[in-house]
């Protein structure tokens, strides 16, 4: 792609959990859209990776720009924060959120969890997704100004939500919850040009793979249809580039499974 075709060109994307993973592919497919990517991350371990695709980035000699932002979406002044942060950086509005950020608790059977293991996952995957989406809301594109092109919300799901893993309830019930929030923000914001979607990724090759049992994460491998494997992050990243794409307006509130077949919805 040139510079004068580039179809994210000066649009400004949040991506939560950027780091590395999906996270990081999809940043860097945004980027080479033409996007300025504002890169979420939470752990010092990972500041030198995000700082290393903050380099790449700025190196695609296009529009792309990107900032890093370290923040925990599980406390509650993270939401602000990072929205602050990156209207700073990139000027008052904010075309697309990616909310990618994640965590998953070790597997318990019914009985075992506790309230640190629930909170763990429900104030990262829910909470903070939540509140990060209300605090982007008001700087979305407004409708007057973008000519029947408006904002994109993706959320970044799982297929474990609706396969009924055993000993992962928890996270389960997180990407579940998302759902709930992608419809009614779906039918909420689509008068206004804006669509919300969710992907559900399978089985991909990141460092998230050793928060499952090796053996789970094999087994679903081996029944993924499309070449028995692991998918790789920027086949997701793939995905989101289509969906926040002018060209993709009509697809919304819908959830997207891209896990090889998997699961077929």
């Amino acid at each position: 792609m040139t510079e004068t075709n580039l179809p994210l060109q000066n649009k400004v994307a949040i991506v939560t959990g950027a780091s590395r993973g999906i996270g990081a592919a999809i940043a860097e497919a945004l980027a080479l859209r033409g996007a300025k990517v504002a890169l979420t991350f939470t752990s010092d371990s990972s500041v030198e990776a995000t700082e290393q695709l903050v380099k790449k980035i700025k190196g695609f000699g296009t529009s792309a720009d990107a900032i890093k932002i370290q923040a925990d979406l599980s406390h509650v002044g993270s939401p602000k924060f990072i929205v602050d942060t990156t209207i700073k950086a990139f000027g008052p509005t904010i075309h697309i959120l990616i909310n990618n950020a994640g965590r998953v608790t070790k597997p318990k059977p019914l009985g075992q969890n506790n309230i640190e293991d629930f909170n763990y996952s429900f104030d990262l995957n829910v909470r903070g997704l939540f509140f990060l989406t209300e605090a982007v809301f008001p700087h979305l594109p407004k409708k007057e100004e973008n000519a029947g092109t408006g904002g994109r919300i993706i959320n970044v799901g799982s297929v474990a939500e609706r396969m009924g893993v055993p000993q992962y309830p928890i996270y389960s019930a997180t990407k579940s919850t998302i759902e709930g929030f992608r419809r009614c923000w779906a039918a909420e914001l689509g008068p206004q040009s804006h669509t919300v979607n969710q992907i559900n990724p399978g089985i991909v090759e990141t460092d998230m793979l050793n928060d499952f049992e090796e053996s789970t994460t094999q087994f679903l491998a081996k029944l993924t249809p499309y070449e028995n494997r692991y998918a790789k992050p920027q086949e997701i990243a793939e995905v989101v580039g289509f969906l926040v794409d002018d060209n993709s307006r009509w697809i919304t509130g819908q959830v997207i499974s891209a896990s090889g077949g998997l699961s077929m919805y």
